[in-house]
């Protein structure tokens, strides 16, 4: 384990956790159980997936938290947004009967978004609510490893059955992100563009000189990314822990993503392409609607395709299946088409009763085309 560890605090009175990034910190994760003062006298739930056991951090972990005195159950799931539903959950909540677990125990997730989200759904509603620690193996899941939100999907949306149910502590080994295929290194970064994009105009600058070393796995590049990315989340978070107001501008670029996820079916896009997508579709209704400059939008389409990533909406969707998609999302109140726009970069609003032409004009604008 290296000297650069870097520790962040999410600011939540009593419910204040926090956050741990470095390079080898999974070897501590016992350690920091016992720090975090969670009781080794209760059984252990470790929620995995193959890859990330494959991989030899399950091994580490595993060992880590036996050298501290901790029982451990490990349960793996099937990897890929198809495992976060209440089929899964059920499985975890059996396995977590077995186990013996009681109302001292704790949940860990070991792996990627949705094992986070599967996991912390459990901990949430397992005799009420138990402790629960994120342990995030890819760069997508620093974004949905801070702040809480828990849940699972149902057919007919994303993240429909959930919870707010804030982690002990968020542990986070950059050394995992070695082990994942460029596809997903590429995924990740869509959102630490985002948090750039919604908070932080330096940050954003500093991306864009750094995507080379980011996407290389620099570990210092990577350690300062994640800070700063996940610092963004937690002062989010910190003003408006269960989505009232603020916190709903991380959805930048998501009502777009999550009807993309849904009608092309989980799986096809991951999570992180298809925000891109959706990045580039909420820049160009922003410049539509008079708020976004023409040199901005480009900027921010130059930056997500210098990491990779899409930006085109496939012409497969229809644009009445997105549309109508869209007007389940969460931040909609009445049907209405609601959207967080850009006003500058580093700095976004929401907006509601959002012009129906101006959406459709603007998927229009990113749709994919024909060669």
């Amino acid at each position: 384990m290296t000297d650069d560890v870097k520790r962040l605090r999410v600011d939540l009175g009593e419910r204040g956790y926090e956050i741990i990034i470095g390079d080898g910190v999974l070897r501590s994760l016992g350690e920091e159980m016992r720090r975090a003062d969670l009781s080794e006298t209760s059984h252990i739930l470790l929620v995995t997936d193959e890859h990330v056991s494959k991989a030899g951090h399950l091994e580490v972990a595993k060992e880590s938290l036996e050298q501290s005195g901790y029982s451990v159950t490990v349960v793996e799931v099937p990897p890929g947004e198809e495992s976060k539903n209440l089929d899964q959950a059920e499985r975890l909540y059996d396995a977590a009967f077995n186990a013996g677990l009681d109302r001292r125990s704790t949940i860990i997730a070991l792996g990627g978004g949705v094992v986070g989200d599967l996991a912390g759904f459990v901990a949430a509603t397992y005799m009420r609510g138990i402790s629960f620690v994120q342990v995030p193996t890819t760069v997508l899941a620093h974004d949905s490893a801070v702040g809480g939100k828990v849940a699972v999907n149902h057919p007919r949306g994303k993240n429909i059955i959930g919870a707010f149910h804030q982690p002990e502590f968020v542990l986070y080994d950059v050394n995992t992100l070695r082990t994942l295929p460029p596809r997903e290194i590429r995924s990740g970064i869509a959102e630490v563009i985002k948090h750039g994009l919604i908070w932080d105009r330096e940050f954003f600058f500093w991306i864009e000189r750094n995507m080379e070393e980011m996407l290389s796995l620099d570990s210092a590049i990577l350690v300062d990314m994640l800070a700063r990315s996940c610092a963004i989340k937690a002062a989010v978070v910190a003003k408006d822990e269960k989505e009232q107001g603020l916190r709903a501008i991380l959805n930048y670029g998501h009502t777009l993503a999550h009807a993309i996820e849904g009608l092309a079916g989980y799986g096809v896009f991951t999570h992180g392409e298809a925000v891109s997508i959706g990045i580039a579709f909420a820049a160009e209704l922003s410049s539509r609607l008079g708020y976004l400059s023409s040199q901005d939008l480009v900027r921010t389409e130059r930056c997500l395709l210098k990491a990779g990533l899409p930006v085109h909406i496939p012409a497969s969707l229809s644009t009445n299946e997105l549309v109508s998609f869209m007007r389940q999302d969460k931040k909609a109140i009445g049907k209405t088409l609601t959207f967080v726009i850009a006003e500058d970069i580093g700095r976004v609003s929401i907006v509601k009763d959002v012009p129906l032409q101006s959406v459709i004009d603007s998927i229009d604008v990113r749709r994919e085309r024909a060669s």
